[in-house]
């Protein structure tokens, strides 16, 4: 591609409707009638919906009354993430068949390099097709792959044949193929800039390469040069197999809204407590605080603290998290609350820092 002389062999593997498959794998009745993951309540969240579901237009993060508007017939099972956990362990241990260059994105998707292979395999596209397969005779659910010259491209090649396929953009198709497509379908354009670049002129990949870089970038700010690049095919990140975590959070969103700071704290409590068994399942701790409030209204804010010791200790994330919520008073009554830890001891620069600060674990006599 421009600004490129070798190509890597890139695949983004997506899983199909990845928490509904799994239910419907496990629940044979299930098979065939839409079905959502999440809650149906009035206060509910779908967190995905099968392919029965979508055609009535239900989505991942939609209102679960809305949901339920849209699809009567909608079937709701509760979310259980320790099955959705333990099937992505059984797909990646697959990807690792192939090659070590395995960058998971979620449970349900992962980018590999295959440029160099354990098979040795010169096609990514037999690649991907193999692994397809194998993942439906191991697992019995169904994947969608996407392969190219970079992870970009090879991502929006995988949402190309859904559910069940997989598209390979050669290396003298990229810019055809990036030319036609809409902006809207390039990873990283949301609705907002989206919008924006309609009212611009910009409807297709072609009406953006034809912008200059100090366009995009008076216009987008950073992104703008994110764009002008992208959209020649060049995107230079590599497939990095130990991405590190960023942060690790547990939330709460009520079934009726809460005024009274009293009530709030007992949630936190169980937040806490859920966090602490995240952290200490994953073996990480940190030392950012960040409460998290959405009001009844929907307005979000968010409130920080950094300690100058690492921790993954539910008291001390409690603690911390009642200093936030009393900081400043309560703009109205709340729907959600949800503690988040970062600035985790896992990145590199902080693993001699790990090694010589002890976790904090505060013990308490009563």
């Amino acid at each position: 591609m421009e600004g490129q002389e070798t190509y890597r062999k890139i695949i983004h593997v997506d899983m199909d409707a990845f928490y509904a498959s799994v239910e419907q794998m496990d629940n044979p009745e299930l098979k065939g009638k839409p079905l959502a993951v999440g809650g149906g309540g009035k206060r509910g969240v779908v967190s995905a919906a099968s392919y029965e579901a979508r055609v009535f237009g239900v989505r991942s993060a939609m209102p679960g009354f809305t949901a339920r508007q849209l699809c009567p017939d909608l079937t709701f099972v509760r979310p259980r993430f320790d099955r959705y956990q333990e099937i992505s362990s059984q797909i990646r241990k697959i990807f690792h068949q192939y090659t070590d260059l395995v960058e998971p994105l979620s449970l349900d998707e992962a980018y590999l390099d295959v440029t160099e292979n354990k098979k040795g395999n010169p096609s990514a596209t037999l690649i991907a097709q193999e692994i397809r397969q194998q993942i439906f005779k191991e697992v019995g659910l169904t994947a969608s792959a996407g392969i190219s010259i970079n992870k970009f491209i090879a991502k929006i090649a995988s949402d190309y044949n859904k559910p069940n396929g997989q598209k390979t953009v050669n290396p003298e198709e990229v810019i055809e193929f990036l030319e036609a497509l809409d902006v809207k379908k390039f990873y990283g354009v949301g609705k907002v800039t989206k919008t924006k670049m309609y009212q611009m002129g910009i409807y297709t990949g072609k009406d953006l390469k034809s912008k200059s870089e100090e366009f995009l970038t008076q216009n987008f700010g950073k992104s703008g040069g994110h764009y002008y690049r992208i959209v020649r095919g060049i995107h230079l990140s590599e497939v990095k197999p130990n991405r590190e975590r960023k942060s690790l959070a547990a939330e709460r969103t009520f079934s009726e809204n809460i005024a009274s700071e009293i009530y709030m704290l007992e949630r936190l409590e169980s937040i806490a407590e859920e966090l602490q068994k995240r952290l200490k399942k994953s073996k990480v701790a940190g030392r950012t605080v960040t409460l998290k409030i959405k009001y009844s209204d929907f307005t979000l804010q968010t409130r920080s603290k950094t300690l100058p010791y690492f921790i993954n200790d539910a008291t001390i994330l409690l603690e911390t998290a009642k200093e936030l919520l009393y900081q400043e008073k309560m703009k109205n009554s709340v729907r959600l609350l949800g503690i988040s830890l970062s600035n985790l001891n896992t990145s590199t620069e902080k693993k001699k820092e790990r090694e010589e600060v002890e976790i904090i674990q505060l013990r308490f006599d009563f």
